[in-house]
């Protein structure tokens, strides 16, 4: 990926891994989990060649990005202000935030914490949720009606659990992660915990079936070889600390230009959770892929880029 440049910054103290391409108006993709700044790479693409500076780091705990142990170091109040640094290290003053599953739920936190230097906001999956005092794994819990053995993030709470299980046979793992819409059925069960709490893969066929090519699949499992999972687990086992902030801030409406995309075959980030947003974001757009999973930007890519692109434009953004 010769016209992708990768380079390390120190952002809110910790040392960043980068990827970038383009120049222009700046716009910031965050991942989730388990994923890497190259989920974002059919993007970085199709934004530089648009005229846009397309940025996507490795988030805490992931790949080139170091990843404390401590999992208060994992709070969304640190994870936003990471973005806020990486702005800061790149010598930049605003851009637009594009986020997907836990990199979704920052960058709708950037736009409370940091809205000075939010541009404008993309969330793919995740919904925008005003700040709560309930802890967010038990409230998503009770949403899907699920128990402490049988959802997922509570399963990722017991140290080292997880771990193990995903770090067995990490092609495998990937192989079973990434999932098509076709495999709805496959995803609820990794969110359920095989349903009888064996685990989040255990109970997934070992058919290797993927809508990423095994070149696609290998550049997680080097990257992962290397790194485990733990920094991206961190995620889950601070989740219920952000009910514990002072001075969090509270919304609820959030008042930043926005687009929310929607996966009809998100089993556990399901459209229906984002019905309240016109609500509580004044003016967003609203968009929906049918016939689309949970790994929305790297199954749908150029749909993804479409919107993104359509988006863009229509903020009025000086390009490169």
């Amino acid at each position: 990926m010769g016209d992708i440049v990768h380079r390390e910054v120190q952002a809110n103290g910790i040392r960043m891994h980068v990827a970038e391409a383009g120049s222009g108006f700046p716009v910031v993709f965050c991942h989730g989990f388990p994923e890497l700044w190259y989920s974002w790479r059919h993007q970085l693409r199709a934004l530089a060649e648009a005229g846009y500076r397309a940025i996507a780091p490795d988030m805490r705990g992931y790949g080139g990005t170091d990843a404390p142990e401590d999992p208060r170091q994992y709070t969304m109040k640190v994870l936003c202000a990471d973005m806020a640094g990486l702005l800061d290290a790149l010598g930049l003053e605003r851009a637009v935030f594009v986020g997907h599953d836990w990199g979704g739920a920052v960058v709708w936190q950037m736009g409370l914490r940091y809205p000075e230097r939010t541009a404008a906001i993309v969330g793919l999956n995740t919904p925008y949720a005003p700040p709560s005092n309930r802890r967010t794994t038990e409230a998503l819990r009770d949403y899907h009606g699920l128990t402490d053995d049988t959802f997922y993030m509570r399963y990722f709470l017991r140290p080292g659990v997880a771990e193990a299980e995903l770090e067995a046979d990490i092609e495998r793992t990937f192989h079973k992660v990434f999932m098509d819409w076709t495999r709805a059925e496959d995803f609820t069960t990794f969110m359920r915990v095989g349903g009888d709490g064996s685990g989040v893969l255990a109970r997934i066929p070992d058919d290797r079936r993927s809508f990423l090519s095994d070149e696609e699949i290998a550049v997680y499992v080097e990257a992962y070889r290397k790194t485990g999972f733990r920094g991206g687990l961190n995620w889950y086992r601070a989740a219920d600390l952000n009910a514990e902030e002072e001075g969090a801030p509270q919304g609820p409406q959030l008042h930043v230009p926005a687009m929310m995309i929607t996966a009809a075959n998100d089993t556990i980030l399901k459209p229906e959770m984002a019905a309240a947003m016109p609500a509580l974001i004044p003016g967003i757009r609203m968009e929906h892929l049918e016939r689309c999973g949970h790994w929305t930007q790297q199954e749908r890519p150029d749909e993804v880029n479409r919107l993104l692109l359509d988006f863009l434009a229509g903020r009025g953004l000086p390009q490169g």
